[in-house]
């Protein structure tokens, strides 16, 4: 029963969080904008005029993502203008079909192609796309073409206001459901590492929901970062937001110190097999860390702060306690289950001082007692977009994945809209809506969407159904067709198949006000939908398709090449203590990145054919082991940059550039670069190991360093050359798989 009402509890509140998040009170936003002008479109019986404000509100609203104000503003006036131009331009292509579905093409692929300038760029591309499919719509008998070019810019404008008035009246609002998402996001991150403590687990399951969730939370961080950093002003806010970025700092650190602290897990089963007690003091502090974040999260928005908070150090004392046991009893055997208890204590002790910190931050400290981060510093680890135009230029080529796309997406518009008018279907255009909502440059979300996209559409068709055969009645179809519209927009980056019902509920009840038979318009709904998904899928199959077998070992490269930088400035760090480590966080930060991305590219490989993944099981490896030698750079570098250490020997620099030569040569492998030196792994083996001796450490007796007090130094000396051998034991396995891929792929492909 308390199992039960625990996950009622906890669906509550997922509920109750999902109607404070920004996508929920975005599609509020916008339901307001469109539904206002609708209304009063019905009121003062010029239905035609409010349709157009609407339209213009509705397209431009995908350009309000999160992030940065300045940006979304730009976003969405730059949306503004193209709907404008767009509308204007569509409301004359009343032309025959063998002229017009060639000037759909050439439209569709140039407003795709707008896609090579980011992220924000693909939302207000895909706005000109709405504008230009739904200007098919438009009847010039009703409005002319002019009219309905301006008072779609009217609506693009009134949503705008309403974002910049909504902004100003909440200005907090969604960095504070941001903090709270990523706050859930962490406590769930902690929360799987305990679980991977028990032996009985499924380890492959947890490690990688581990990874999908580092990737969520390294994009929160992005947006955080943006949005802290970008809009900084001297401002009333300006203290509010140097306390944020405070917290963000502490945030990304829990994530990173948690990702440097790689668990080699049979050897920890083995340990803990012989000092039970130690597993459940370890994992009960990891789920009260999480439970804590939890709390914090949940009283974000309230003024008064965290209502309980959760002493984490008699968790910290009880461990500590246990740990002193082994080194009251210095035998060989306690030696490792010793170092590792030592080093998972540091770790805990690391992740409680930093939510401890958090805490203060929040509740406690006033403004004199804070150090701000400089803007200047902060800036350095945001990426800037490049908006040049040899963009365009420079992907102009059949290598682009976004020239592919753009041109995959027109083809599909073409042949989408030629069938829909030689079978005289009643909307044509509805065919080019899903087509251009559904195909994506992926085969696996397009494949994803186009199944969610029909479910979704056929569950919307029947509720319609049964609503309307139980109401006439327009006012009723308004008020449904708002509520659909809200969670179709609120839903649409949790659930895309919920969306659909709700964008189908939507469609039909807007045009269920303009059209008297409602019927018809759920049949063709559903025909054209299926039509469109249909094409979409068919689409990535056989026009110019970006298979991710083929664009692999890019992702893996880039992965290497970041995680081979990173080690530079962890040995330049180690070799010059006084150095200035921004140069190494920012490497840092771009090693966690690559290694993001490249798992967003196995996850793409995956959800293809299978004739088209090419050794997807040396890939998976590949990328496990990119994980953990990134893990294990982390490890290293937060050991060396938190402990005084002693200077860098011989043997590290050795080490060091025996693991950069494995790199290099696997970097080399997947640029197809050929080397003609002679070259032996296990000489490298050989001579790696043989390094061991120019290692600057103390006896490897425990008793003996806890006699003269440099048990700390021991503890540096077994981490430092354990992470060494580790890390050279990976870039081995690195190198083999590499010349593994390469040559099943060169000899595929």
């Amino acid at each position: 029963m308390g199992k039960i009402r625990g996950d009622i509890m906890s669906s509550f509140r997922e509920f109750l969080q999902f109607l404070k998040s920004t996508d929920f009170s975005k599609a509020v936003l916008v339901g307001l904008t469109v539904s206002t002008p609708i209304l009063l479109g019905l009121y003062f019986d010029q239905l035609e005029v409010g349709l157009a404000i609407c339209f213009g509100a509705l397209w431009s609203a995908p350009s309000n993502a999160s992030g940065s104000f300045r940006h979304k503003r730009i976003a969405i006036l730059s949306a503004t203008v193209l709907v404008v131009v767009i509308s204007f331009i569509g409301g004359y292509l009343d032309l025959s079909a063998y002229i017009l579905i060639p000037i759909l093409g050439v439209l569709s692929f140039s407003l795709a192609y707008i896609s090579v300038f980011g992220f924000r760029a693909t939302l207000v591309s895909f706005s000109g796309l709405l504008a230009l499919i739904l200007s098919f719509a438009h009847d010039p008998l009703l409005l002319n073409t002019y009219e309905y070019a301006l008072f779609v810019g009217v609506g693009s404008l009134w949503y705008f206001l309403a974002v910049v008035v909504w902004h100003y009246l909440n200005p907090k609002g969604e960095i504070e459901e941001i903090f709270t998402e990523t706050y859930l996001l962490t406590s769930k991150f902690l929360k799987v590492r305990g679980q991977l403590v028990e032996p009985d687990s499924d380890r492959k399951k947890l490690l990688s929901e581990l990874n999908k969730l580092q990737e969520q939370l390294i994009e929160k961080h992005e947006i955080l970062r943006e949005m802290l950093v970008l809009n900084r002003k001297k401002s009333s806010h300006s203290v509010y937001r140097g306390k944020k970025l405070l917290v963000l700092a502490q945030l990304v650190e829990m994530l990173e110190t948690a990702i440097s602290n790689p668990v080699n897990y049979s050897r920890m089963d083995m340990v803990f097999n012989k000092h039970s007690h130690y597993k459940e003091g370890f994992q009960e502090l990891i789920y009260k860390i999480s439970e804590q974040l939890e709390k914090i999260a949940y009283s974000a928005r309230s003024k008064k702060g965290l209502s309980f908070h959760i002493e984490l150090q008699p968790y910290l004392d009880k461990i500590s306690a246990d740990i002193n046991e082994l080194k009251s009893a210095p035998k060989k055997e306690n030696l490792s289950p010793y170092l590792m208890f030592q080093n998972l204590y540091e770790y805990q002790e690391k992740q409680v001082e930093l939510i401890n910190k958090i805490n203060w931050i929040l509740n406690e400290a006033k403004t004199e007692e804070l150090r701000f981060i400089d803007e200047d510093y902060v800036r350095k680890f945001i990426a800037a977009q490049d908006y040049h135009p040899r963009n365009l230029i420079s992907n102009f080529n059949f290598k682009s994945s976004s020239f592919r796309h753009a041109l995959r997406l027109a083809v599909t518009a073409m042949v989408g809209y030629g069938i829909g008018t030689i079978f005289d279907f009643q909307k044509p255009y509805w065919i080019l809506l899903t087509i251009i909502i559904i195909l994506r440059p992926s085969y696996g979300l397009t494949k994803t969407r186009s199944k969610d996209r029909i479910i979704g559409t056929l569950i919307g068709a029947t509720i319609a159904f049964v609503i309307v055969s139980l109401f006439q009645n327009i006012y009723v179809f308004a008020a449904l067709g708002l509520v659909s519209l809200v969670m179709a927009f609120s839903m649409l980056q949790r659930n895309y198949k919920t969306a659909a019902t709700f964008v189908t509920l939507s469609v039909i009840f807007i045009y269920g006000i303009m059209l008297p038979d409602i019927m018809e318009v759920i049949q063709f709904r559903i025909l054209d939908t299926v039509l469109g998904a249909v094409l979409s899928f068919a689409a990535t199959l056989v026009l110019w398709p970006s298979w991710s077998f083929l664009n692999i070992n890019t992702n893996l490269r880039s992965c290497l090449v970041a995680n081979r930088n990173f080690l530079d400035e962890i040995a330049a760090f180690y070799n010059q203590k006084e150095k200035e480590p921004t140069t190494l966080r920012i490497s840092r930060k771009k090693a966690f990145h690559e290694t993001s991305n490249l798992s967003v590219a196995f996850q793409e490989m995956v959800q293809e054919p299978k004739s088209k993944q090419k050794k997807v099981n040396e890939v998976y490896e590949l990328v496990t082991l990119s994980h953990a030698f990134l893990s294990s750079l982390a490890s290293l570098s937060s050991y060396i940059q938190n402990h005084c250490t002693t200077e860098a020997s011989d043997g590290f620099k050795s080490a060091v550039a025996h693991i950069e030569e494995n790199l290099r040569r696997a970097i080399d492998v997947l640029a197809h670069v050929e080397t003609k030196d002679d070259f032996s792994l296990k000489h490298q083996k050989q001579s790696f190991e043989s390094n061991r001796s120019k290692f600057n450490t103390i006896t490897w007796d425990f008793e003996n360093a806890v006699k003269v007090g440099e048990e700390r130094n021991l503890q540096e000396a077994h981490l430092i050359l354990g992470q060494l051998r580790w890390l050279f034991s990976l870039s081995g396995k690195i190198l083999n798989l590499a010349l593994k891929i390469e040559t099943e792929i060169s000899n595929k492909s």
